[in-house]
């Protein structure tokens, strides 16, 4: 679902957002932890079997990953980054295409940037910033 949101809808969609984005890194870290058990178990025994179920189980993990990011980005958010907990929201300062950006552990969306220039642009949104949309 694609949308533009302004900062109240953003911050109304972020309770939801965070939560989802949550459950989408506790999977990435789901398959690191399975990748690391995997090479673990090639270095120390010979046994197809514990190598074939934790393959079964790191596929499963990626799938339900792969699920959890389509989820988070039902939403309309776009992911920059799982790893350094970056959102932006999809948002329009006069007719410029903006993004209303968000970082792990934030609150609340306080901060927009460029198209191009990501979380090192980030400016602060003015209390009331009539001019994003």
């Amino acid at each position: 679902m694609f949308k533009f949101f302004t900062a109240n809808e953003a911050n109304d969609a972020l309770p939801d957002v965070i939560k989802k984005f949550e459950h989408a890194l506790a999977k990435k870290n789901d398959i690191t932890k399975i990748e690391k058990e995997l090479q673990f178990s090639l270095s120390t025994t010979n046994s197809f079997e514990k190598y074939m179920v934790l393959k079964q189980q790191l596929n499963s993990t990626i799938t339900k990953f792969y699920q959890s990011i389509e989820i988070l980005e039902n939403t309309g958010v776009m992911i920059k980054s799982i790893e350094q907990g970056l959102l932006d929201f999809p948002s329009k300062r006069f007719d410029e295409e903006v993004c209303l950006c968000w970082k792990h552990g934030e609150t609340e969306i306080k901060f927009w940037h460029d198209r191009d220039s990501g979380f090192m642009g980030r400016k602060p949104i003015e209390v009331n910033d009539e001019s994003l949309i």
